[in-house]
């Protein structure tokens, strides 16, 4: 029996062209085109095109297609004919179909002849939907993914035949699906581009000829197949082994495994004094990074949990916590031989949920990128153990499939997935466990949850950043400008739209009696919001700070009892408010309830209307749940006093625009409270000290120095020799990081100093002077192997995490939380350029609440005793990105000179693991040229 395509030519294509703009005289300078039969590439093509015009300096960057190349190159009409030949009877294929074929159409057009119009595949679609669980579906990182050679990425020869060569694995991968996929992936590819849905078809029909059985692994409910799951169970007769007191144990134990590391076993050591004879509750580490922190607080915790206790371990993010999981722990296990059980514990909206998912697939008008979601997790769900939706990576949930195929905690019984259900699949496998992986914010919000088990021991990792996840946990906010807005359009939908209730519905008595109420409810309710609001607004003149966003947009930050010096009055509004938000949703409820009764007389574009209502009702339900954590605020005395107050005005001349959000800045009761459920507190980072003192971070965690030990981890290799810091002193540069001058230095420091490293993450303090440079260096002929990425400019912290992991050569330009916050996976750091100190934004409403708190407490001396301090570790931080382990070597550039020209810059130099190398600018860039770390360094 043939394959599926056998007979049929594919003809892939790829177009390098001046720009995208092809109405705008932007042409193609290379064309070329691998030819597909019997499902091997047979043939390629490729054609340097004189584009009579200049290639602009950022398309020689990426393409390396110079001016000159092309200079004696035919023009497109000299190609024309011999071109549309090789492409009239073959099908289409492209990376971004929507972009190669109309541009070369336009091009075929002008030289006179009929454009094509035969089928057309795009294989980013297809791509997307074969492989659900990559990072990205650029074609440089898809062929590096599935190891396919690419000679020159971004020439069109080259792209022509890996794209050949990606479409053929895609076809073999789908190829392994199960019918009953293949028949509902068919049904759904009809909305994918062009002809995209003819690769699903033919497969389909192939394998309906071959009548697999389906795979053991798998099980079919209704049209939906999944993989099968069971809870992982311990070895029952395992037996308890006692802990390696001596360095013989221990070295028995690692043998074949793991070095045995003088600096690693004291610290295991000393964790596990502090387990079995230690009368105090918590133990505060400094450790540095490389020196094998992660497995001794697990080798320690692992010989204490045969009774039955389980360890709880709070990482900030799931970079971390895949980490432990898929590194860590397996290699503990492998090392100990215990018989231990891990799991991953996130709220249940992180699984997707069956019963929705199902559902979803017969709802009709969905967008093309909901169809991709759609498919995409039809094929993860043959593969998936965990229904755990960060396996697919994606750096965006705003789809709204995600408000369906969240799963929302609830115990599922008695629907059509409920006996597979991923939620409750993984609240088993919790129970059955022994450690448990959670994130900071995660342990806040449900430190009284049952899962943790009866007294069990806590490990707050990278514990420098526990204090500000659980504040920020404890943030909220009113976007009242946005509510109104919303009942704004809910009128719109119920009264004024052509395809609105009252036009389409309006004979209906029973319909028109609920919208005779809702039009006056619904306006009671703008007006309830709009009285907050000016309330709020009245209040601006007692402000403790305020901060200029733009020209109209402002912050003001409050302490409570400025903003709300009655709030029985407040309680009082937010409660008249709750109640018109309850009336109005009711009646929209009923409203929607009777449209569902009247399906004989709906049309399809009754379906879009329908979906609006329920988004409607779905945002009232939100805004009441914001107004009832705000009352909670203001009722209890204790959280009134811990929470600072923010007013957003968007237009400082309008009262309706005035938004607020609350934030914890006190949270001594609530770390108070965490801690009381957990025993045997291990408190670990690699920046803990202050000055080499503890005494700061014991007072953030509000940890008691009597019933707390510290103890400061030694490096397991020489750090001087994997790390180099060169801080720049010059008076021929600016030596003030404000001036206006000086992003015009860091831009030309960039452009001519960054000799052969590949992964630079350059760290600036506020998001202007990054919007700055990347506009000045992203086009730069000097930097054009490299990708350029930026905070707030191509795109969220997540997708550029991902790209500076997955890109060869890249600059990062960053500040905030790539400071400390965000993880590379897989990827190290080679130079990390520090522009500025760290210190925070005395205008930042958040800083100036927390700020002035601390002042009652320690008057005047809140730099000393909190802003440097924070600054510092922060700084250390960004020092620690370079060396993640004993393999790493890196560069740590300082331009601020304000480390040699303040008393208390060196403080900031006396924080870091090496002494600062002083050089002037030209010995500066000499040593990047040569890329000097050390001698050492292969």
């Amino acid at each position: 029996m043939e394959k599926a395509f056998s007979n049929d030519v594919f003809a892939v294509v790829d177009l390098e062209t001046t720009g995208t703009q092809r109405q705008n005289e932007d042409r193609i300078i290379q064309f070329g085109c691998a030819i597909i039969k019997h499902r091997r590439v047979v043939k390629t093509y490729s054609f340097l095109i004189n584009p009579q015009k200049e290639i602009p300096q950022s398309v020689e960057n990426l393409t390396g297609i110079t001016n000159d190349d092309v200079a004696q190159a035919p023009v497109f009409s000299h190609f024309a004919k011999e071109i549309r030949d090789i492409l009239k009877d073959a099908i289409f294929v492209a990376h971004n179909v929507n972009f190669d074929l109309p541009f070369l159409n336009y091009e075929l057009t002008r030289a006179g002849l009929e454009p094509l119009s035969g089928k057309a595949l795009d294989t980013v679609e297809l791509s997307q939907i074969a492989f659900p669980t990559y990072p990205s579906y650029k074609l440089r990182d898809l062929t590096s993914r599935l190891n396919i050679k690419h000679l020159n990425p971004h020439r069109a020869d080259s792209d022509a035949l890996v794209t050949a060569k990606l479409l053929l694995k895609i076809i073999s991968k789908l190829e392994e699906l199960p019918q009953a996929t293949l028949n509902t992936l068919t049904a759904l590819s009809k909305g994918l581009l062009r002809n995209t849905d003819y690769i699903f078809s033919e497969i389909s029909k192939s394998a309906r000829q071959k009548k697999r059985p389906l795979s053991r692994d798998l099980i079919q409910i209704r049209n939906l197949i999944i993989k099968k799951t069971n809870i992982i169970i311990g070895n029952p007769t395992a037996k308890e082994a006692a802990f390696p007191e001596s360095d013989i144990d221990k070295k028995k134990l690692f043998k074949g495994h793991i070095r045995f590391r003088r600096g690693q076993v004291s610290l295991i050591n000393k964790i596990h004094e502090f387990l079995s004879s230690s009368k105090k509750e918590s133990l505060v580490v400094e450790a540095p990074n490389g020196s094998g922190k992660t497995f001794s607080f697990l080798m320690s915790y692992a010989y204490e949990l045969y009774s039955g206790r389980k360890l709880v371990i709070a990482t900030p993010t799931k970079v971390l916590q895949e980490q432990m999981l898929s590194q860590e722990i397996p290699q503990l296990i492998e090392v100990t031989g215990l018989d231990l059980i891990a799991q991953e514990v996130k709220s249940s909206s992180h699984y997707i949920d069956l019963d929705g998912f199902y559902n979803s697939l017969y709802q009709s008008n969905q967008g093309i990128q909901t169809l991709i979601l759609q498919m995409k997790i039809l094929v993860w769900l043959t593969e998936t153990t965990t229904g755990d939706l960060d396996e697919l990576q994606l750096t965006n949930y705003q789809d709204p499939l995600f408000t369906m195929i969240r799963h929302p905690g609830d115990a599922r019984v008695g629907t059509l997935f409920s006996e597979y259900d991923f939620w409750n699949l993984a609240r088993e496998r919790q129970e059955e466990a022994d450690i448990l992986i959670t994130n900071h914010a995660y342990l806040a919000n449900h430190y009284m949850d049952s899962i943790w088990g009866q007294n069990p021991f806590l490990v707050v990792d990278e514990a420098h950043r526990f204090v500000d996840n659980v504040t920020t946990s404890r943030s909220n906010s009113i976007q009242f400008e946005s509510f109104w807005g919303m009942c704004s359009h809910l009128k719109n939908l119920l009264f004024f739209s052509n395809y609105g209730v009252k036009v389409r519905f309006g004979d209906d008595q029973r319909l028109s009696s609920i919208l005779d109420k809702l039009d006056s409810q619904i306006l009671d309710l703008i007006h309830a919001i709009n009285e907050i609001q000016r309330q709020l607004f009245s209040r601006l003149d007692f402000a403790t700070s305020s901060e200029q966003k733009t020209k109209i947009k402002y912050e003001y930050g409050f302490q409570g009892e400025d903003l709300f010096p009655s709030s029985e009055k407040m309680i009082y509004l937010l409660n008249q408010l709750q109640n018109k938000i309850e009336i109005v949703r009711r009646n929209v409820n009923q409203i929607l309830f009777l449209l569902y009764h009247e399906q004989g007389q709906l049309m399809t574009s009754d379906d879009a209307l329908i979906k609006e209502l329920q988004d409607g009702i779905d945002q009232l339900d939100f805004y009441s749940e914001q107004n009832y954590l705000l009352m909670d605020q203001l009722n209890s005395s204790t959280k009134f006093l811990q929470m600072g107050f923010i007013l957003q005005i968007t237009n400082i001349e309008d009262p309706l625009s005035t938004n607020l959000s609350w934030l914890m800045i006190n949270p001594s009761d609530e770390l108070m409270q965490l801690y009381e459920y957990f025993s045997k507190k291990l408190f670990i980072s690699a920046t803990l000290m202050e000055q080499d003192d503890f005494s700061y971070i014991l007072k953030v965690l509000c940890l008691d120095p009597t019933t707390t030990i510290t103890y400061k981890g030694k490096a397991s290799y020489q750090v001087e020799k994997h790390l180099q810091v060169l801080a720049l002193e010059d008076s021929n540069v600016p030596t003030n990081p404000n001036e206006d001058d000086f992003s015009e230095f860091i831009i030309q420091f960039l452009k001519t100093s960054l000799g052969g490293l590949s992964h630079i993450l350059v760290l600036f303090t506020n998001l202007e002077t990054i919007k700055t440079v990347f506009t000045q260096i992203s086009t730069s002929n000097e930097l054009k192997d490299y990708e350029i990425l930026a905070q707030g400019l191509t795109g969220t912290n997540e997708r550029i995490a991902k790209r500076f992991s997955i890109a060869k050569k890249t600059i990062l330009l960053g500040a905030n939380s790539f400071w400390e916050g965000i993880d590379f996976k897989n990827s190290g750091v080679d130079l990390a350029i520090v522009t500025k100190l760290p210190f925070e934004s005395p205008d930042q409403p958040e800083v100036k609440l927390r700020d002035e708190r601390l002042k009652k407490q320690v008057g005047s001396h809140v730099f000393e005793l909190d802003t440097l301090p924070r600054a510092i570790i922060r700084f250390r931080q960004g020092c620690g990105r370079l060396i993640r382990n004993e393999r790493d070597h890196g560069i740590f550039v300082i331009l601020d000179q304000r480390v040699w020209h303040k008393d208390y810059g060196q403080k900031f130099l006396n924080s870091l693991p090496v002494s600062a190398k002083k050089v002037n600018l030209e010995n500066l860039k000499a040593l990047l040229k040569d890329n000097i770390i050390n001698e050492s360094k292969s």
